[in-house]
């Protein structure tokens, strides 16, 4: 099953604000906030979000299923970087592609902005890490007790894709 995938607009705020509320319910651990600071801000904030970063989202039959954020890094010395962030796909869309589209077009909007992209993803997150490997992700280091949720610690990977590196390097 296909998805249209397009950037989400500040007119959008709403739905955007209630899909990222919904994976902040389901695992918080994954985006690195949580359900009750994100439920207090009003949707003028989730509409100043996708004015200041390029979110794109995933739709079927109208309904946003999935999204995938990019910002610039702040500061001349880290303009040259970009961070790929709120990845999330509804569960009843995964293992249908979606993720996999969302990713390729956000790389695709940060490949024109910045020379090397940057995420952050929960160790024991298998199907995301691989599909951050799939597209030339690399693991350059772990964050250990990088989040806590209760009494659970998150350890997370930290992983680049420099659009600069022949794809065949290793």
């Amino acid at each position: 099953m296909s998805a249209a995938i397009r950037r989400l607009e500040p007119s959008d705020a709403a739905s955007f604000k209630a899909i990222r509320l919904e994976a902040l319910r389901a695992n918080p651990e994954l985006l690195r906030s949580n359900f009750e600071l994100e439920n207090k801000l009003d949707v003028a904030w989730f509409a100043g979000r996708l004015q200041n970063a390029v979110v794109m989202g995933a739709y079927r039959d109208g309904e946003l299923v999935g999204t995938a954020g990019f910002s610039i890094q702040e500061g001349r010395p880290n303009a040259h970087k970009g961070r790929l962030w709120g990845m999330f796909v509804r569960p009843s869309s995964r293992e249908r592609g979606i993720g996999r589209l969302l990713l390729n077009a956000v790389l695709e909007a940060a490949r024109e902005n910045v020379e090397l992209i940057q995420l952050s993803v929960v160790r024991e997150n298998r199907p995301a890490r691989q599909l951050y490997e799939s597209v030339g992700f690399l693991e350059y280091g772990v964050e250990t007790k990088a989040s806590k949720y209760g009494e659970k610690y998150y350890d997370e990977a930290l992983m680049a894709l420099d659009f600069e590196r022949p794809a065949d390097f290793p």
